[in-house]
């Protein structure tokens, strides 16, 4: 029953094969050289900072409480971004529907969130940080930090066996694809005062 559902081409089976070989023989290559036991509070740190939860619900704070017209524009391209991310991680992992190395569960996982591939934490901080390279530039000093923090999440999840090799090297794709794409969806100051006046049910005076 379950194998008529899911009829899958020898190439796409002998790549997941060869994906999952190649990622228990680096996780463990990488095991030899990190102390795991004592890394694990960061990974779950790394984990929660990278959570679209978390990204949504901060940039509506910051639109409420900061109410400052100057970063509406950055406020809510971003929040539009991180919204898409959303949308087409969740409908690409509900078509691919692989399952996560690791079978422990989490008590923040729901729905699609439940199959590996792609990774949404890699595509949403390789989003995040070409928002901030290319949309909204900020100065390089900050962009360094971003980078080794798109690595670490990237790094975190595979040796915590949420995610093969295969996995974060899409959601990375998939992340920058986003960002191109927000090239064209980018909001102006206007549409953003406007967005921000429906969101929070007063009116904007625009400068």
């Amino acid at each position: 029953m379950t194998e008529s559902k899911r009829k899958m081409s020898p190439i796409i089976k002998n790549i997941l094969i060869f994906d999952i070989k190649l990622t228990e023989n680096v996780v463990r290559f990488a095991e030899k050289f990190m102390p795991m036991k004592q890394l694990k509070m960061h990974y779950k740190e790394l984990e929660i900072s990278c959570r679209g939860i978390l990204w949504i619900s901060s940039l509506l704070a910051c639109i409420w409480i900061l109410n400052s017209k100057r970063l509406y524009q950055i406020q809510v391209n971003l929040l539009i971004g991180l919204l898409l991310d959303i949308l087409v991680i969740a409908l690409l992992k509900a078509v691919a529907r692989r399952r996560r190395p690791s079978s422990q569960p989490d008590p923040f996982v729901i729905g699609s969130d439940k199959y590996s591939f792609p990774s949404g934490h890699a595509s949403r901080a390789i989003l995040i940080v070409y928002f901030f390279k290319y949309l909204w530039p900020v100065s390089e000093i900050y962009l360094v930090p971003l980078f080794a923090w798109v690595a670490a999440i990237a790094l975190s999840g595979l040796l915590k066996r949420r995610h093969y090799i295969l996995d974060v090297i899409a959601g990375l794709l998939v992340g920058y694809t986003e960002g191109l794409l927000m090239n064209f969806l980018y909001l102006k100051p206007e549409t953003c005062l406007s967005f921000v006046s429906w969101i929070t049910n007063k009116q904007v005076e625009k400068a």
